[in-house]
């Protein structure tokens, strides 16, 4: 290599160098020592088994992050991002959700008694047993969403998108469902629609419901008939 190509190699190299060195790159490291608060990263971090009551996490990543058996009633959760977390028997109760990302996240007994759960995202997201007696579900996907025996006791459901949902042995008894409740393709194996008002339901057909339970106070949409196995025995 002549001396002049070899001089013009190393002077590139060197601004190359220079200008890696004087940019800097911006990379989101998650924070899991820091306390809670709005906008706070903790992606992938383990939160398991605290009291964190009242804490405001509005906008917050949490995604991937292991809430097990954790407290966060009465929280500010709004926006926040809990996509893949772990909610094993974690706790929300009065707390607010407004368009909180909990797509994919993986929940058993998880509470969200009295939570506002307006516009939040559950689409594949496993909460059997979860329990959202008397919570806001208001615009809410739970598209492809795992929900067996999940408890909606006097819970508000409006526009609420079931479709390909497992709501196996889910309980809608009391529950108040009005506008658009999309159960196309849902698994309802034994789901309690007793004394329920199912007029305002679009996407079910006959054999779903044959497999639900109900009884002679449940309404239903227009071309559907109560099934011959009504009313089911209590488990």
């Amino acid at each position: 290599m002549s001396f002049s190509r070899l001089t013009v190699l190393t002077k590139f190299t060197a601004l190359v160098a220079l200008a890696t060195f004087a940019s800097p790159v911006s990379i989101a490291v998650a924070g899991c020592s820091d306390g809670p608060d709005k906008d706070v990263n903790w992606s992938d971090c383990r939160k398991r088994n605290l009291i964190l009551r009242g804490s405001t996490l509005t906008n917050a990543d949490l995604s991937e992050t292991d809430f097990t058996s954790t407290d966060l009633r009465d929280s500010k959760l709004d926006g926040a991002n809990f996509t893949k977390a772990t909610l094993l028997k974690s706790s929300m109760d009065g707390s607010t959700m407004v368009g909180a990302n909990l797509s994919r996240a993986i929940g058993y007994r998880t509470r969200f008694h009295d939570t506002d759960l307006t516009d939040t995202d559950f689409e594949k997201a496993e909460m059997q047993r979860a329990n959202f007696t008397g919570a806001a579900v208001r615009q809410v996907n739970f598209s492809k969403a795992e929900l067996g025996r999940a408890q909606f006791s006097g819970a508000e459901i409006v526009d609420v998108n079931f479709e390909f949902a497992n709501l196996a042995r889910a309980d809608f008894r009391s529950a108040n469902l009005s506008g658009n409740i999309n159960m196309a393709f849902a698994y309802l194996f034994l789901t309690r629609f007793e004394g329920q008002d199912l007029s305002s339901v679009t996407g079910i057909d006959q054999a779903q419901l044959d497999l639900s339970c109900g009884d002679d106070e449940t309404k239903l949409p227009a071309g559907l008939s109560p099934s011959a196995a009504w009313p089911c025995e209590d488990e």
